[in-house]
């Protein structure tokens, strides 16, 4: 691999906001990128007119080779590498789908939140699958166009330190800054323990991340979640380490590594108006990863006896929600209150 993986074939699996971002730095540094999506409408305006990448900075725009899931069956070249990009929860099919065109020693990163490294394993074998960690914010309400709220300067990823991580640490160095790290899962639940701390909890507002965290109340809410998260990770044996570009010193007192990395990471990566997946999907009328963040704190809660009242309460929130028996507002910090009180 010579220039970032320019002589590389590479997909792009799943080319909504994230995917996309990544996809057109990709395709701006000259590497050999498809990206594959399923909303038929964003397909056809990135072939019509190109994608556009909306930043603070400049707005970048590219004109990137694009295929929808239907027409992966037609392609004939196999990839180097992929970078998948789609919800957790279709982290397995999504790799058995690009299977048949993944070359002899190819590569599937998952590029996503939640523990999904394991799901791709699943197909593709753990020699073939390697671990990352994502911290990009953006967001996309049209096709074509993309808001990017973190550019690469402000966007960060941890890649498995393994030689099969080498070719995507070096493709993702072209979205943000990239860290090696030797115990990726570890890494992965600690980004876990930072969405089940953020993601649900803010979305079940209906408001942006800094304007939820303002209301009373929820910050506390957040933490606990958080906290619970970092105890199920410790009981089950997996370090704490530092993410966003922290060091190891910031994290020295587990009691306060959830609230310093909460601090950082809305310093660091959160900016007005920005609004988390989760939220996202809700709005499109599409449901959330909730039961692969908060809900994977209490599945493996459960497993190790450890109680976690305040995620089993976003969770159920989170599903009351997607049931359309309550609406995201602002009230709904009382009613996870009173869940916990119950």
């Amino acid at each position: 691999m010579t220039d970032g993986g320019t002589d590389l074939r590479v997909a792009v699996l799943g080319a909504g906001a994230n995917g996309a971002s990544i996809g057109a730095d990709l395709t701006a540094a000259g590497v050999d990128v498809t990206l594959v999506e399923q909303w038929p409408a964003h397909v056809e305006a990135m072939r019509e007119r190109g994608l556009v990448i909306r930043m603070a900075d400049g707005d970048l725009e590219v004109r990137p080779r694009v295929v929808h899931l239907c027409e992966v069956a037609t392609l004939r070249h196999p990839f180097d590498v992929v970078l998948l990009v789609m919800k957790a929860y279709d982290s397995e099919w999504a790799t058995q789908l690009i299977r048949p065109v993944l070359a002899d020693g190819g590569v599937v990163a998952a590029v996503q939140n939640g523990m999904t490294t394991e799901a791709v394993a699943r197909v593709v074998g753990p020699d073939r699958a390697v671990g990352t960690v994502i911290e990009v914010s953006a967001t996309m309400t049209e096709p074509g166009t993309v808001h990017r709220h973190t550019p690469p300067a402000r966007s960060w990823f941890a890649v498995d330190a393994r030689p099969a991580g080498g070719a995507v640490a070096a493709l993702l160095a072209h979205s943000g800054t990239v860290e090696r790290l030797d115990d990726i899962a570890a890494a992965k639940w600690m980004k876990l323990v930072s969405n089940a701390t953020t993601l649900v909890t803010t979305a079940s507002l209906g408001l942006p991340m800094l304007d939820a965290i303002a209301v009373p109340g929820l910050r506390d809410l957040m933490l606990r979640a958080g906290q619970e998260a970092l105890d199920v990770g410790r009981a089950g044996g997996r370090d704490i380490l530092p993410i966003f570009g922290l060091g190891a010193s910031d994290l020295d007192r587990p009691d306060q590594v959830v609230e310093t990395m909460l601090d950082v990471l809305y310093d660091r990566f959160v900016v007005p108006g920005a609004t988390t997946t989760v939220l996202q999907d809700w709005r499109k009328g599409r449901r959330s990863e909730v039961d692969d963040l908060n809900g994977a704190v209490v599945t493996e809660g459960a497993r190790l006896g450890v109680p976690t009242p305040v995620n089993r309460a976003v969770v159920e929130l989170g599903h009351r929600i997607e049931r359309g028996e309550l609406d995201p507002d602002p009230a709904n910090v009382g009613l996870l209150a009173a869940a916990l009180r119950e």
